[in-house]
């Protein structure tokens, strides 16, 4: 069945510029460069040294991660769950009395180790708090419908949607307004500027500093009584 995500296959061209796959998937511009610079997508440079980028890998791409048929916006509705999320503590929910509020973080970062680093700094500093991570932009926003977290951390540079969409997709949603957000990133300030729509007010932790910031943010956000220890 023809998505109709893309055009059909007599109007479709064979090539996009970087601007129609970021509004065709749903991203920025830089995520979708940088996606052609780790080879998740085929592309190769006019004389005048704009990017070309296969219609055939970008819908190969959408297919794989699920966006084939979601349409003109980044992500509505949003797909149930995959399994790759988890929980650092999975008895948590089960174990705690329905009258006592566990705090929630959702973690939305694709690096296993950085996931790690959080998942150690939750345990370490906050043992109340349970901590659930989704490993893409598509996953961590259904997921956010689902436990309406206390705290949202989310990275820029994500998979499917990029941090900085989903920012933008999730505001549009009054739910979102009881969140606590922190930006968590590998990309100094510069590299940040085409990302700056979505980071105003947002408290942001550069990755190098994580261990060292994250703490004390985690203390400001999370429910009265949920001290770094």
């Amino acid at each position: 069945m023809q998505s109709d995500k893309f055009p059909s296959e007599r109007q479709a061209p064979d090539h996009y510029t970087t601007l129609e796959v970021a509004k065709i998937l749903g991203m920025a511009v830089r995520s979708v460069q940088l996606m052609v610079d780790r080879n998740e997508l085929e592309a190769w440079k006019t004389p005048g040294g704009h990017r070309r980028i296969s219609r055939t890998s970008v819908e190969r791409w959408a297919s794989a991660h699920g966006l084939a048929g979601a349409g003109s916006a980044p992500i509505s509705p949003a797909p149930p769950p995959a399994p790759a999320t988890r929980s650092s503590t999975p008895a948590a929910q089960s174990a705690t009395p329905a009258s006592v509020h566990a705090p929630q973080i959702l973690l939305i970062e694709d690096s296993v180790h950085f996931q790690n680093l959080v998942g150690l700094i939750v345990k370490q500093h906050f043992p109340g708090a349970v901590l659930q991570v989704a490993n893409d932009g598509i996953t961590g926003l259904a997921l956010y419908g689902q436990i309406q977290p206390d705290v949202l951390i989310v990275d820029i540079l994500l998979p499917g949607i990029d941090g900085a969409t989903l920012i933008t997709t999730l505001r549009s949603h009054p739910q979102f307004a009881r969140s606590h957000l922190i930006v968590v990133t590998s990309l100094d300030e510069a590299q940040r500027e085409p990302y700056a729509f979505a980071l105003q007010g947002v408290k942001v932790i550069h990755k190098p500093r994580l261990v060292a910031e994250l703490p004390a943010v985690l203390a400001t956000c999370l429910p009265q009584g949920q001290e770094p220890s």
